[in-house]
């Protein structure tokens, strides 16, 4: 399958960095940095990041199970970590379970961790991006089957605080959706929140007639700047979004 071989990292721009890969069970981590900031301790340094973050989260979830198996907005417990927290606040606003933003969640507490020690960063979990770069980041969108996939992108301006840019689909890859869309991408400037808002985007989608109210109703959560649809041979689009042809 495609999305097990990871051919999607090769639709993300990241020309002038050094790329290097991250893995621990579920995380499979393609980290980008400039190369000034580049030192060969970079890997272990993330890899032990991933590893505290992942083992917070376990732990977490052994005292509050409800937290995997939700798929609505959900309490936490007293003292919970700070990767809960930021996928409990991204899910309540996006209207879904916690594990719904997951993969975003731990790109992005990586990537802010990093970015204190590096100038400029992509870092990729699973097709989910969180990035912080002094220049335009373009992304080829990777919608499985359709014919729009990998021909259409989106390019996106530097954010002083970083960016998120998530997809959920309903023909590629392992995430629960249950709605139709080969891809529904959300940006933001939280990849948590990009990522648990393109779960509800990708559920309301069933064929071309849902896609106003879905959009409508995904950029109106706060946080988010913009949105993507596509299905089959069907895009569409809302929000400060720049389309680009590939």
């Amino acid at each position: 399958m495609e999305y097990r071989s990871r051919t999607y990292r090769k639709m993300i721009d990241g020309k002038g960095m050094v790329s290097f890969p991250v893995s621990f069970k579920e995380s499979d981590l393609l980290i980008s940095v400039d190369e000034d900031s580049y030192s060969p301790q970079l890997k272990k340094a993330v890899y032990l990041q991933l590893l505290a973050i992942r083992g917070q989260l376990e732990g977490y979830i052994l005292r509050d199970q409800e937290f995997q198996r939700t798929l609505i907005p959900h309490h936490l417990l007293p003292a919970a970590p700070r990767i809960a927290r930021l996928m409990a606040a991204a899910a309540k606003r996006a209207g879904v379970g916690p594990m719904a933003a997951v993969a975003g969640a731990v790109a992005e507490v990586i990537g802010r961790q990093l970015m204190r020690s590096v100038k400029e960063l992509i870092v990729e979990n699973g097709g989910d991006i969180y990035f912080n770069t002094s220049h335009p980041l373009q992304v080829a969108i990777f919608a499985g089957k359709s014919p729009l996939s990998g021909k259409v992108g989106i390019k996106i301006a530097p954010q002083p605080s970083g960016c998120g840019v998530c997809t959920s689909s309903a023909s590629v890859g392992p995430s629960l959706s249950f709605g139709q869309a080969d891809a529904a991408v959300v940006i933001s400037s939280s990849a948590a929140l990009a990522d648990a808002a393109a779960t509800t985007l990708g559920n309301l989608v069933h064929c071309e007639k849902d896609f106003t109210l879905a959009l409508q109703k995904v950029c109106k959560i706060k946080g988010v700047k913009g949105a993507v649809l596509i299905l089959g041979d069907r895009l569409g689009a809302l929000g400060d979004v720049e389309l680009i042809a590939l």
